[in-house]
């Protein structure tokens, strides 16, 4: 009788100090970025009936160790200054792989950048994404397996020669047709080199609705030029001729200006260019309106050669590297997989899961689809352990342990005094 009474109240004991254990952990865990809190559940032990009808007295015996379920429940976002921090807003977690090449699953994004320029956790896994880059599109193709993600480190963006270039003004038609209506407007372009040019586009009026137009570059930078004094470009030079409206009619739309600058000084490649008079639309960018000659806008595809500046991590999980001439460029995506039955998962110890016998199979894929949640830059998932619920569950499992203590002592005495009784 008194062995059951001990055995019971020794099998709380037991669980409520592993109660307190989850409690600790919970607590240790307060400021563990995307820490996901473990609430403890108890259970009862096979009863034991006594007498003669089925069940009229039942006497359990005890508590069996309490189940612990990881609660997968939203955490707050806070700014972060980590430039590689992101939080995840919703369902899902970060992929990662650890030393030994097995998948594991985080909600912890502080992440980081060694030496080679491989995406880690702040305990050395690696983030894994995509980095190729489809030719086609100029973008990252997420459609293949993931792979760790490697940025740039200390590189510098090759350049890219200038291949097209517009530029948008106004001629004025009341100019009169001679030297006096003379107008220029620079474009900067660039070779394959990164070296930039200053292109000159020369125009004057030579009869109503006409111009003529004339592009240089300086002498001294090409072979055969004077330093100092502009350099005609062959094949640059014509005629623009426009409407009673003030719009341009020739060159026609679709009939881009091309030509070609050889021999330029510094080494690089002959310049093909092209310059596009017109809009997409074939609106033309040049008109001849009773205003002022004068320049409003101007653009190129080249640009020179950059040093990497810095590599961030933006919303959506885009990998961003930025250079010191103000572009960036998108050289990763991070990935993140979906996990209907999240609560099944093993904690491995870095803020990591592993998927245990009863875990569904995770897909991974890109943030914001099927069902996966969003990722924010710049920001980290706080704990969602709340002090003030575990300072109460602590005093209760404390008054529960206390408790059973007394059943221990309370037992011990009854048994002590029936043993006195033979006396």
């Amino acid at each position: 009788m008194f062995t059951t009474s001990f055995s019971t109240a020794l099998s709380a004991l037991n669980a409520t100090s592993t109660a307190i254990d989850v409690v600790g952990n919970n607590l240790a865990n307060l400021n563990t970025p995307g820490f996901k809190t473990s609430e403890v559940c108890f259970r009862d032990m096979v009863t034991q009936s006594l007498g003669a009808g089925l069940g009229d007295t039942q006497v359990g015996f005890g508590t069996g160790t309490p189940l612990t379920v990881r609660q997968f429940t939203q955490g707050a976002i806070q700014p972060s200054a980590g430039l590689l921090d992101a939080a995840i807003q919703g369902d899902g977690f970060f992929v990662l792989q650890d030393s030994s090449g097995n998948m594991q699953y985080t909600r912890a994004g502080n992440f980081q950048v060694d030496k080679a320029g491989n995406l880690l956790t702040d305990t050395g896994q690696q983030v894994l994404g995509w980095t190729t880059v489809d030719p086609t599109t100029g973008q990252i193709n997420t459609n293949g397996a993931v792979t760790n993600i490697v940025v740039p480190v200390g590189s510098v963006k090759a350049p890219i020669a200038t291949q097209s270039f517009t530029a948008d003004l106004n001629l004025n038609s009341a100019a009169t047709a001679d030297a006096t209506s003379a107008f220029t407007t620079p474009v900067t372009v660039y070779d394959s080199l990164g070296t930039s040019h200053v292109l000159t586009l020369d125009f004057q009026k030579t009869a109503a609705n006409t111009w003529s137009y004339q592009v240089t570059i300086p002498g001294e930078d090409i072979s055969g030029g004077t330093a100092g004094t502009p350099f005609p470009i062959s094949g640059a030079s014509g005629t623009l001729t426009f409407n009673q409206d003030g719009l341009l009619t020739s060159p026609a739309s679709g009939s881009p200006i091309a030509f070609s600058i050889p021999g330029l000084t510094d080494g690089a490649s002959d310049m093909s260019l092209s310059w596009n008079p017109y809009t997409s639309a074939g609106v033309g960018r040049i008109t001849q309106f009773g205003q002022p000659s004068a320049p409003s806008a101007n653009s190129q595809d080249g640009s020179p050669a950059a040093e990497l500046s810095d590599v961030g991590l933006a919303d959506g999980g885009q990998i961003l590297a930025h250079y010191s001439d103000g572009t960036q460029v998108q050289v990763g995506q991070v990935a993140m997989a979906s996990i209907p039955n999240a609560d099944t998962l093993v904690a491995a110890g870095n803020n990591a899961f592993v998927p245990s016998s009863r875990t569904a199979t995770p897909s991974i894929g890109m943030p914001g689809t099927g069902g996966r949640g969003s990722i924010s830059g710049g920001s980290i998932e706080a704990s969602t352990v709340d002090i003030a619920t575990e300072f109460t569950n602590l005093i209760v499992y404390q008054r529960g342990y206390e408790a059973n203590s007394k059943v221990i002592t309370t037992a011990d005495t009854i048994s002590q005094d029936t043993i006195n009784l033979i006396r």
